[in-house]
C-alpha cells in the first residue's frame, strides 16, 4: 500500500484511550475511524485528545524505529541475525540507508495523523467546552511530533492541506516542506510555550502531560535549535535556508533559554523527582515511577488494554518489542545432565531474559570505556544482564525435577546459580576459550575453579554479548513456569525522564549558559545517585553501598561536551536517544566512526576494528519512498522534496 501523509484523515484502525470517571489511569476503547465532524463534539475532542497517548505505542517500543535511533551509533551495531533493516543503519559497508530502507519511516508514517488530530482539537476544543488545560495536551503533542520530525528529516510540512497548522479534513496528495527555522519558530516553540503555561503541575491522570514535562521538551528543543544555529561542523540543512533566527536571537541566547527552563523544571518538579537508586528507575516492578514523566504504556492485565497479544508478539506495532532486538540467543547455553547436553537457561518472561532476536549488539567500547567503572557506578549493573542463571527448575522446562547439572570445569550448579558470566574486566589469568561452540554451546570459556562459563569484555561478539536488562520483560503471571516469553513486553517504554533536565542544563552550561548551578554541579547530582547501591542486580543480592563521593570526586573539574555525551549514554543507554544526541552535537563521526566487536560465529573472541562511513548527508534521514510515491507531483518536484544524498 502506498503511504503518504494523509492516507487516513485523522485516526484509522488504532486502539484509542478514553476518559473514565472511576479511575486515575487512561482507559482504552477501540474506534475504527473518526470523521472530521466528530471533532465538533466534546466526545470527539476527548477521544482525539486521548489518542495522543495511544500513538506513542506506534513509535516507542517499535523495534525498527528503535533500530534507527541506535544502530550506527557508539551504543549499537548490528548483531549476528541482523537483516538489512539493521545492517543498512550501521554505515559500515554492509548496507546503505536509502528512502526504501531507512526505518525512520516509522516516525514519518505515524506522526502526521497525530499532528492533524492535535490541530483539530486545538481549533475545536474550546467551542465544545473542553478546558484549556486539556487542549494544552494537544499543543504539547503537536510540538512533540514536530520536534521529532525536524530533528530526523530537517524541514517538514506545516501545511497538511488546509493551511499551516490547520486541521485538514480532506485527503492531500501534495506537500511543501517548510524550513527548519519555520518548524521550530512557528510550531515547536509556540506550542510548547503554551503547554508550559496551560498544562497542570500534576498529571490529571497517570502518565498524562504536565508543565514540567513540557519544560523538559521545550528546553531540549531550545538546546537542539541552538546547536543547529551554531553548526560547528558546517553540516548542511534542508530545505536550504540561512542559519539565522527570525527573532534575531543567536545560538547563545537559545543555550541560555535551555538552561533557564531546565532549571525551572528542576526547581518546580511537581509530582516528579529522582529516585534514590538507578536500579529502581528501571526495575520492572517499579514501572511508572516518579522519575518517568512520559511513556508508551502497556499492561499484562488484558490484551484489550495492552493493544496486543499477551502470549505471542507480532513483531510489529503497537507491540513493545524493541527489547527483543538486543537480546542474544541465550537459550543455546548448555550444561550437562549426566552425559546429555541440556538447556540450562531457558526462554523465560524474566527481565534478565525474554525473547531473543540477536539483531543489535553494543560494541566492546561500551563495556570498556562508557561503563569502565563498574565498581562505584551502579549504572552498568542496572542496565545490562551480565549473568545468566539456571532456570531449568521451572515448570515446563522438561528438567523441573533435576536438582543439579554439571557446568564449567566439571563442577556442579543448582538452579539460580550462574551458568554464564560476562566479566567486568579482563582477568589476570587468561580465559581458555574453545575453538567453536564448546561445551557451553555458545563458545564461552573457563577460568580455574569457576563453575560458570565466562566471557571477558574483549571477548564480546556479534553473537554472544550481555543482555539488556533495562528493557527486559516483567510479568507477574508466570505462576512458577517460564511464563509467556514470546509475547511482546507488557512494560511501558520510557519516553521522557526527570533526570534529563539535569543533563540538558549541564549541556547548555558547557555551551556557555550561566546560572547558579555549574555543569559539573548538575552532572554530579546524577553521578552521586549512580554511586548509591541498594541491590547488586547481577549478583542477585542486597548491596548497601554509598559511592557517591567517589563518583563526584572523579568528575573532571572542567566538563566538555564529550563528557556530557558519555554521561547521557551511561544514564539513558539504549533508550532511543543516542542518534539524536550525536546528530545534535555533531559528534557522530568523532564518537561512532570506529568500533570493535568479535565475529558472528561461536568461539570468535578476537575483536575486529570496524570503520563507518558517516557522510554529512547522513545527519538527516531520507524522506520515505512511500511518501514520494503517494504524492501527485512531477519527478523533479519529488527529487527536490527528498533530502540531498538520497
Amino acid at each position: 500500500m502506498k503511504r503518504y501523509i494523509f492516507r487516513n484523515l485523522i485516526i484509522g484502525s488504532v486502539v484509542l484511550y478514553s476518559f473514565a470517571s472511576c479511575t486515575d489511569i487512561l482507559e482504552e476503547k477501540p474506534h475504527d475511524f473518526y470523521e472530521p465532524g466528530y471533532f465538533k463534539t466534546e466526545q470527539g475532542v476527548i477521544q482525539g485528545l486521548t489518542s495522543h497517548y495511544a500513538h506513542l505505542r506506534y513509535i516507542y517500543g517499535q523495534a525498527y524505529f528503535y533500530n534507527a535511533t541506535q544502530t550506527g551509533t557508539d551504543e549499537t551495531t548490528y548483531a549476528q541475525s541482523a537483516d538489512g533493516n539493521f545492517k543498512d543503519h550501521d554505515l559500515s559497508g554492509v548496507g546503505v540507508i536509502n528512502p526504501n530502507s531507512s526505518r525512520s519511516d516509522v516516525l514519518w508514517n505515524n506522526s502526521y495523523n497525530d499532528i492533524n488530530t492535535a490541530s483539530g482539537i486545538i481549533e475545536n476544543g474550546a467551542a465544545v467546552g473542553v478546558s484549556s488545560s486539556l487542549i494544552a495536551e494537544s499543543k504539547f503533542f503537536r510540538a512533540f511530533d514536530y520536534f521529532l520530525l525536524v530533528q530526523t528529516f530537517g524541514g517538514v510540512p506545516l501545511d497538511l492541506g488546509a493551511g499551516e497548522l490547520k486541521f485538514n479534513s480532506k485527503p492531500s496528495r501534495s506537500s511543501k516542506r517548510n524550513t527548519v527555522t519555520e518548524v521550530y519558530t512557528k510550531a515547536v516553540f509556540p506550542d510548547l510555550k503554551a503547554a508550559v503555561n496551560e498544562l497542570p503541575d500534576a498529571a490529571r491522570l497517570t502518565g498524562t502531560a504536565t508543565k514540567t514535562l513540557a519544560r523538559l521538551v521545550l528546553a531540549k528543543a531550545y538546546l537542539t535549535y541552538a546547536w543547529w544555529l551554531e553548526n560547528p561542523n558546517n553540516i548542511p540543512t534542508y530545505p536550504d535556508t540561512p542559519r539565522t533566527d527570525p527573532d534575531g536571537h543567536n545560538a547563545q541566547w537559545y543555550f541560555q533559554q535551555a538552561y533557564d527552563l531546565a532549571l525551572e523544571g528542576i526547581n518546580n518538579p511537581g509530582p516528579y523527582g529522582l529516585l534514590d537508586s538507578f536500579y529502581d528507575v528501571n526495575a520492572g516492578a517499579n514501572d511508572r515511577n516518579k522519575e518517568v514523566m512520559l511513556y508508551a504504556d502497556h499492561t499484562e492485565s488484558s490484551e484489550y488494554y495492552n493493544g496486543g497479544s499477551l502470549t505471542y508478539g507480532s513483531g510489529g506495532a503497537p507491540d513493545n518489542f524493541a527489547g527483543w532486538m538486543v537480546t542474544w540467543n541465550y537459550t543455546s547455553i548448555r550444561s550437562k545432565n549426566g552425559s546429555a547436553s541440556v538447556s540450562s537457561v531457558q526462554r523465560e518472561a524474566n527481565q534478565f531474559l525474554g525473547r531473543p532476536w540477536t539483531r543489535m549488539v553494543p560494541p566492546i567500547e561500551v563495556f570498556t570505556k562508557t561503563f569502565a567503572d563498574k565498581t562505584n557506578d551502579s549504572r552498568y549493573d542496572g542496565t545490562f544482564a551480565a549473568v545468566y542463571r539456571g532456570n531449568w527448575n521451572l515448570q515446563g522446562t522438561g528438567l523441573t525435577t533435576v536438582p543439579t547439572l554439571t557446568n564449567a570445569n566439571g563442577l556442579t550448579i543448582k538452579p539460580g546459580d550462574a551458568v554464564l558470566t560476562f566479566l567486568n574486566e579482563e582477568p589476570v589469568t587468561p580465559i581458555t576459550y574453545p575453538s567453536g561452540q564448546g561445551d557451553s554451546g555458545v563458545g564461552a570459556g573457563v577460568l580455574p575453579g569457576r563453575a560458570d562459563y565466562v566471557i571477558s569484555p574483549n571477548g564480546i561478539s556479534r553473537i554472544v554479548y550481555p543482555g539488556f536488562w533495562k528493557l527486559g520483560p516483567y510479568r507477574t503471571d508466570n505462576a512458577g513456569g517460564l511464563g509467556q516469553p514470546n509475547a511482546a513486553s507488557t512494560r511501558p517504554f520510557p519516553v521522557a525522564k526527570f533526570s534529563e533536565l539535569y543533563l540538558v542544563a549541564a549541556e547548555a552550561a558547557v555551551k556557555g549558559a550561566t546560572g547558579i548551578l555549574s555543569a559539573r554541579t548538575l552532572v554530579n547530582v546524577i553521578r552521586a545517585r549512580a554511586g548509591k547501591w541498594r541491590w547488586d542486580n547481577n549478583g542477585n543480592t542486597a548491596k548497601i553501598a554509598d559511592n557517591s563521593t567517589a563518583m563526584t570526586t572523579a568528575t573532571p573539574a572542567i566538563i566538555d561536551i564529550n563528557y556530557i555525551l558519555a554521561e547521557r549514554s551511561r544514564e539513558f543507554f539504549g533508550e532511543g536517544y543516542r542518534w539524536y544526541d550525536l546528530v545534535r552535537t555533531q559528534k557522530w563521526n568523532d564518537l561512532a566512526g570506529k568500533y570493535s566487536i568479535g565475529g558472528s560465529n561461536y568461539g570468535q573472541h578476537t575483536p575486529e576494528t570496524i570503520t563507518r562511513t558517516i557522510d554529512a548527508h547522513h545527519y538527516l534521514r531520507p524522506i520515505p519512498q512511500g511518501q514520494l510515491d503517494g504524492m501527485e507531483m512531477s519527478a523533479d518536484e519529488k527529487a527536490k522534496y527528498q533530502n540531498p544524498g538520497y
